[in-house]
């Protein structure tokens, strides 16, 4: 898939303890988006952050560990991002989910194996 041109990007940030059905919930949205179609997902691990609650949350030595923050990125037309929110709709995500428009200046996909 070739993707050029004005995108949608979806971001949801989630705590990296955040399960669904016994996975991690940024496995799930991940696999819900290759389910979809869509161009593409990617998953990033904060090292520290602080969310509603207030609390910071970081890796630093001394410092709890659990409840980074992790973000998931997912990039596609607006037509398809928007058709994909509802498939979110059951997860019950506690967390941030944005849109933000961007503009694909390369993208090239791989050969399937």
């Amino acid at each position: 898939m070739i993707l050029s041109g004005r995108a949608l990007r979806l971001t949801i940030f989630v705590d990296d303890t955040d399960t669904w059905h016994h996975r991690p919930m940024y496995t799930e949205i991940v696999h819900r988006a290759h389910a979809a179609g869509l161009a593409g997902a990617s998953v990033f691990r904060g090292m520290e952050g602080f969310g509603a609650t207030q609390v910071v949350h970081t890796t630093r030595l001394l410092s709890m560990t659990d409840d980074l923050p992790v973000a998931i990125m997912i990039i596609d037309t607006e037509e398809k991002i928007r058709a994909f929110l509802p498939r979110l709709d059951d997860l019950l995500i506690e967390g941030l989910a944005v849109l933000d428009e961007v503009e694909v200046v390369h993208h090239r996909g791989g050969r399937a194996r």
